[in-house]
């Protein structure tokens, strides 16, 4: 295979992906009905699934441009030579073999941010803010634009920097240290992640004293989780919609309840969706997710290892001389059908947790509590609760609610 036929692979990639994704949202559109399904009745109202029903219809129009300008500008910037172009502009500016890979993935990452930045600011403050959801002030947006460029460019880029400085001093194994430096980064923001990040975009404080802080420390008691960090975030700062997670390992881990989420559930219902939470930590969800993250990290680079310098991908993109950061982008191209199988197989076994978890919430009592709040949080979000199954199998991270709900009184 000469570099030309490496190019018209590429492109046959890029091509495929996208249509195969235009399918499948096409396929998740022809469930959409403007009447009520009678298997939604007792869970959506027939004036709210309407609003769900427009909600859905704005989103896939929006989505459909914002996707068909990202594909064409990709297949454009290809066809015309830009990224050997832009190779030859961040050699003119530095020589330095860790800061011309900084500088080009530097004016990449700025050209793609232009050309998403009026989707980012449409999506924001006129969709969501035509249906309720949007509680983001222009000053909240434009400080969370520049909090979130200046850490992709301190972590990223010194990430990346360490990994090319290891690449120049040890060659072809330095995919064993960049493995270990992406690893120990992953490790680390799994556990620090809510206590030293999210404080840059959010507000957290504990849980007060009250009738919801002694029942879930009842609940805790009683499923044998010792968990003293029970935080609240400001989620209502951007939007209306409600959720939970948790995060962090060992003495480290934490529980965020978004207010949103104890404004719109019951006392119970929040308790259940905290249960939730705790399964995926007692299951070691949270764990097995961390090391398959790694696995799938470590294999990546090995290959990348084999083909960094190739003259074939550098060439493909343009550039006669191979250099790490082409043999990185060309990579990264033609490894993204290898991304999309393994993030259909991460979403098949995040569904399958999912249902452990909504089990080991059920074994406390907690079914129909944890029953009533997801179909709260659903609703109030004017999610589709009828989903094309294969969407569904290549997309969803979460099984569909009525999924769940099944699942849920039948364990129990």
């Amino acid at each position: 295979m000469n570099s030309e036929q490496m190019f018209y692979l590429i492109i046959g990639i890029l091509v495929f992906q996208f249509v195969f994704d235009q399918f499948l949202d096409y396929l998740n559109k022809t469930k959409w009905t403007a009447t009520l399904p009678k298997e939604l009745e007792g869970i959506y109202e027939a004036d709210k699934y309407a609003k769900q029903h427009e909600y859905r219809k704005a989103n896939y129009g929006f989505n459909l441009l914002s996707e068909w300008v990202s594909f064409l500008g990709t297949i454009l910037f290809l066809v015309l030579g830009g990224f050997g172009w832009l190779n030859e502009l961040t050699l003119s500016i530095s020589e330095n073999f860790i800061w011309q890979p900084l500088l080009f993935f530097g004016l990449l990452g700025l050209g793609s941010s232009v050309i998403s930045l009026p989707f980012s600011i449409y999506g924001t403050f006129v969709i969501e803010e035509k249906f309720g959801f949007n509680k983001t002030t222009p000053k909240t947006f434009v400080l969370d634009l520049i909090k979130s460029t200046i850490l992709s460019a301190l972590l990223g880029g010194g990430i990346l920097a360490l990994i090319i400085w290891v690449y120049a001093a040890v060659g072809p194994n330095f995919w064993i240290y960049a493995w270990a430096i992406v690893g120990g980064f992953m490790i680390l923001m799994s556990m620090f992640y809510t206590s030293l990040l999210l404080p840059l975009f959010n507000k957290q404080e504990p849980l007060g004293e009250g009738e919801l802080r002694d029942a879930i420390e009842e609940f805790s008691h009683k499923s044998g989780f010792k968990l003293d960090n029970i935080y609240v975030m400001d989620g209502s700062k951007r939007s209306t919609k409600a959720n939970a997670f948790f995060s962090g390992l060992g003495a480290k881990k934490r529980i965020v309840l978004y207010d949103t989420l104890i404004n719109d559930l019951s006392v119970n219902e929040v308790v259940a969706v905290l249960a939730h939470e705790i399964g995926h930590y007692k299951l070691k969800h949270t764990l097995w997710t961390i090391i398959s993250g790694l696995a799938q990290m470590g294999i990546m680079l090995y290959v990348f290892s084999l083909v960094v310098d190739s003259p074939l991908l550098s060439g493909a993109l343009g550039v006669e001389q191979p250099t790490f950061h082409i043999g990185l982008l060309a990579f990264a191209l033609l490894y993204s059908p290898v991304s999309f199988v393994t993030g259909m197989l991460m979403s098949i076994f995040s569904r399958k947790n999912e249902y452990a978890a909504d089990a080991f919430a059920a074994k406390f009592d907690l079914g129909e509590a944890l029953i009533s709040g997801l179909k709260t949080i659903s609703t109030n979000a004017l999610s589709n609760l009828t989903p094309h199954p294969l969407y569904v199998f290549f997309h969803y991270s979460h099984p569909p609610l009525l999924q769940r709900i099944n699942a849920i009184r039948n364990k129990k």
